[in-house]
């Protein structure tokens, strides 16, 4: 079973073939991350582990028993115990319900070990799965989306109470289940 884990500079190998093998994939439903992301993985792959090590973001791979990576789920703009979530999962999992369980997953992570209170996320219009997955985890529509957040594409933000998860209790309300 796919574990959520912190992301670690052991990853780097297993998320550039995540990336590459999914890259059109995802440039179906996002704006394309381009060439110059490939050429400077490494580069910018430290810089997000120097970002995660300042307590600004926090990163997680969605990791298969064979290292591989099925997903990749952030916490971005992490002030004033709110941040934003972005994520994306490989097409061969689309579709079985691995984003919103992981999703799930980490607004637990977000309340309990990062002390967060509020998660917030933006969905492109024709990205009518990141809509579904973000409604089924508990998350609910509070306008429209700034295009310049997804590469100039409207979206429309959501955001999520994260109180329930903090109690650590494991459960969740009926609306945020299945």
């Amino acid at each position: 079973m796919p574990e959520l884990k912190r992301l670690h500079a052991s990853h780097a190998p297993a998320v550039l073939d995540f990336e590459r093998t999914n890259r059109a994939y995802f440039a179906a439903s996002v704006t394309d991350r381009g060439d110059a992301y490939f050429d400077q993985f490494t580069d910018r792959y430290n810089a997000l582990l120097a970002e995660q090590e300042a307590g600004v973001c926090a990163f997680y791979v969605l990791l298969a028993e064979d290292g591989s990576v099925h997903g990749r789920f952030n916490l971005v703009n992490i002030e004033h115990h709110t941040a934003e979530l972005g994520y994306r999962v490989a097409q061969h999992v689309a579709g079985r319900g691995v984003a919103t369980e992981a999703v799930r997953e980490l607004c637990r992570l977000a309340a309990q070990r990062h002390g967060l209170r509020a998660l917030r996320a933006a969905a492109a219009h024709r990205n009518a799965a990141s809509h579904r997955v973000l409604t089924k985890s508990g998350f609910v529509p509070i306008g429209p989306a700034d295009p310049a957040d997804l590469g100039g594409e409207p979206g429309t933000w959501y955001q999520c109470d994260l109180a329930v998860f903090r109690r650590g209790t494991g459960e969740e309300p009926a609306d945020r289940r299945g």
